[in-house]
C-alpha cells in the first residue's frame, strides 16, 4: 500500500462517521492530519486517540472568512496542505413547499460554498508545488434526489459540477480534483431518519443494508 509520509491533509467534518474514518485512514498512511469541525471536544478526543501528527483546528464554516482562516491555520500547524478533504456537511430537511429560506441557505453555504472557498484557498500552494489532491464528499442523493432534501440534493449536485470544473482548470499543474458519492451510510446524520424513511431507503439498496464508514475497499 502507498504511503503519505511526506504529505499534510486537511479534513473538514472530521468528527462525523465518514470524516472520522477518512482521518484515521490518512493518519494510518503516514500523513500529518489537520482535523476540523464545530465540536471541539470530539476533535480533541480524536486527536488524543491518534496522537502524533494530528492537529485540531475547530472552525464554523458559516462564519465570514472561516475557510481562509482554516487553511492558514492548517498550513501553520502541518507545514502546508497537500490534500484537502471537503467532508463537512449538514442537513435541514423539509418539504420544498415548507422549506424556509434559512434552511435552504445554511445547507448551501456549508455543503457547497464552503467547499469552494476551501478549495480556492489551497489551490495556490498546490499549484506552486505542482502536486495536490482535492477530494470532496458528495452523495448519491445529488444524482437521485430525495423527498424533503431539495437543499441537500442541490448542494451535493453542485459539488459534482464544481469538482469537474476545477479539475479541468488545475490538472496540468499536477493537482487532481475528484468527488466521491457515498450511498446511505450509518452515521449520526442517517441515525435521525424515521423508520419509514429508512425502510424506503433500504428498498433501493441491493444489499438491503446501510454502508459503514469503515468499509474502505470493495472486492
Amino acid at each position: 500500500m502507498f504511503n503519505l509520509n511526506d504529505k499534510a491533509a486537511l479534513v473538514t467534518g472530521a468528527t462525523g462517521g465518514i470524516g472520522d474514518a477518512i482521518t484515521r485512514t490518512l493518519h494510518e498512511l503516514g500523513a500529518k492530519v489537520v482535523i476540523s469541525g464545530t465540536r471541539g471536544e470530539r476533535l480533541e478526543a480524536l486527536a488524543s486517540d491518534l496522537g502524533e501528527n494530528c492537529y485540531v483546528a475547530a472552525a464554523n464554516l458559516l462564519e465570514d472568512g472561516a475557510a481562509d482562516r482554516l487553511v492558514a491555520t492548517a498550513v501553520e500547524a502541518a507545514g502546508g496542505v497537500d490534500i484537502l478533504v471537503n467532508n463537512a456537511g449538514l442537513t435541514r430537511d423539509n418539504l420544498a413547499m415548507r422549506m424556509k429560506d434559512d434552511e435552504w441557505q445554511r445547507v448551501i453555504d456549508v455543503n457547497l460554498s464552503a467547499s469552494f472557498r476551501l478549495s480556492r484557498a489551497v489551490l495556490r500552494g498546490m499549484m506552486k508545488a505542482r502536486w495536490g489532491r482535492i477530494v470532496t464528499i458528495t452523495s448519491v442523493v445529488g444524482s437521485t434526489g430525495n423527498p424533503g432534501q431539495a437543499n441537500y440534493a442541490a448542494s451535493k449536485a453542485g459539488l459534482t459540477g464544481m469538482s469537474k470544473a476545477l479539475a479541468q482548470e488545475v490538472a496540468s499543474r499536477g493537482v487532481t480534483v475528484n468527488c466521491i458519492a457515498p450511498g446511505f451510510i450509518e452515521t449520526p446524520m442517517t441515525a435521525v431518519l424515521t423508520d419509514d424513511q429508512k425502510t424506503s431507503m433500504l428498498e433501493r439498496i441491493p444489499t438491503g443494508r446501510l454502508g459503514s464508514p469503515k468499509e474502505r475497499y470493495c472486492f
